[in-house]
């Protein structure tokens, strides 16, 4: 699981594991990151996560929000990449990094934690696990536009993650994913809808021929398998 590291002038003060498809971060108490700073806005910046995949979207924040040095609005998050959101940072390391840090640490004679002691009565019994089956296949997915410039054009979304929108305005990533498909809002000031229900930030699940709004945008998808 990909993760942010919290540090402040070579401090760090916090690791938060990215468990969730939204994680906030701003000044006021409701966001997942809380940094209660004078510089940082009160809903200053969000993280979407979608399987391996981090994008991170300044919320119109007073002061900006830096990545690497460079000022952005939308940046997709890369291993090592670091924000800054005024004094403070945080570094974003994925999966595979984290274990290699944890490797490292081994190597160099540095102890991991102690797991905690077993009892007679956690040994006892031994129930070996069954064989995990094999990945289900995602769903196949077309969209027939129905507004727009191109309407009555069907595309087939044929990527894991394809993001529909205009940059700036309002944008939003479809997933296809074994168990499902769902549509995740990752930019703009407001949530693409589904038959005409405005979404919230988390991810929502699709069915066949729900009509998603995004940018002005009306679409109808059809969902088979």
């Amino acid at each position: 699981m990909a993760r942010l590291i919290l540090s402040m002038d070579g401090l760090v003060l916090k690791e938060i594991p990215l468990n969730k498809e939204r994680i906030t971060i701003g000044r006021k108490p409701h966001n997942d990151i809380q940094i209660d700073n004078l510089a940082i806005s009160g809903d200053h910046a969000a993280v979407v996560t979608i399987l391996d995949d981090s994008f991170l979207e300044d919320l119109n924040s007073t002061n900006g929000t830096l990545v690497n040095g460079q000022p952005i609005k939308r940046h997709v998050l890369k291993n090592n990449d670091v924000v800054e959101l005024g004094k403070y940072k945080l570094k974003y390391m994925t999966e595979a990094a984290v274990a290699d840090n944890a490797a490292a640490l081994r190597a160099a004679g540095i102890p991991a934690a102690p797991e905690p002691e077993r009892t007679f009565s956690d040994t006892q019994i031994m129930i070996p696990r069954p064989p995990a089956p094999d990945p289900l296949p995602p769903p196949q997915v077309t969209v027939r536009l129905l507004t727009g410039p191109n309407a009555g054009k069907v595309l087939e979304l044929i990527k894991t993650l394809t993001t529909l929108g205009k940059p700036g305005v309002q944008v939003a990533v479809i997933a296809r994913r074994p168990e499902g498909v769902f549509v995740t809002h990752v930019e703009g000031e407001s949530f693409p809808t589904v038959n005409g229900r405005e979404l919230g930030g988390d991810a929502y699940p699709l069915k066949n021929r729900d009509v998603v709004e995004i940018a002005g945008i009306r679409m109808e998808l059809t969902i088979t398998g």
